[in-house]
């Protein structure tokens, strides 16, 4: 079975994953859940700075080349990610997550109501924690479970405007990619896994399925590593 790297957003840390994990873990995979280091000391080179800690997190790992999992924020890290491995991943399964974009910030792509709204809660520098983006009680409805949602909460920051504002390196992704899609929100991402001919599913969940569907994730997951051409190139 593979080595799956479980990569979560920026904005949110590894219990975004819920029991994702133990999922895999019982379909044999070898499964690690690293942290991205926190956004608030780096004062600039996010996606470099991000991009250094992390591989060197994975490469000191054990075992074949990685499959990068990567969920929403996450997917725009990874060509970076991928350049500062020693080993290149294997593969890359995106998850509900946003296409790398490069020399594109992540404000550039945002709704333009949502970065208008960000940027009018700019405190000393830092953007309101990524669970006070959603409205009153909308995060608590998506994960019911008041210990996941605590778990989830208890590990956010205030992000950084400038990391919102950095543009993305200039590289695109390299490694053979799937797509799985499990909210409407991401409807034009995973068709555009389709025109590129990627391995897609789609899970008509909601965009934090890993915290109350972890079977069908996990599942799901298991699914694309097999289908993906691991060290095959990627047009």
């Amino acid at each position: 079975m593979a080595r799956l790297i479980l990569l979560h957003s920026p904005f949110v840390g590894p219990a975004s994953w819920g029991g994702v994990a133990a999922g895999l873990h019982a379909r044999g995979h070898a499964v690690t859940t690293p942290r991205w280091p926190m956004l608030e000391p780096i004062r600039d080179g996010f996606y470099r700075a991000l991009a250094q800690d992390m591989a060197g997190h994975i490469d000191a790992g054990e075992g074949e080349a990685p499959i990068l999992v990567t969920h929403s924020g996450g997917g725009a890290l990874i060509p970076a990610l991928e350049a500062a491995m020693t080993t290149p991943p294997a593969a890359v399964i995106l998850i509900d997550a946003i296409l790398p974009h490069p020399g594109k910030s992540w404000m550039d792509n945002a709704p333009p109501q949502l970065a208008v709204q960000l940027r009018n809660g700019v405190d000393m520098g830092l953007l309101p924690a990524w669970d006070q983006w959603w409205p009153p009680g909308a995060l608590a409805r998506l994960v019911p479970d008041p210990a996941a949602l605590a778990a989830l909460t208890s590990e956010l920051e205030g992000l950084p405007l400038d990391f919102l504002e950095e543009d993305a390196p200039a590289m695109s992704l390299q490694s053979p990619a799937a797509y799985l899609q499990l909210s409407g929100a991401y409807d034009d991402e995973g068709q555009y896994a389709v025109r590129q001919g990627w391995p897609v599913v789609r899970l008509p969940l909601h965009h934090l399925a890993m915290l109350t569907h972890a079977e069908a994730v996990a599942g799901a997951i298991h699914g694309l590593a097999e289908r993906l051409p691991a060290g095959a190139s990627h047009g």
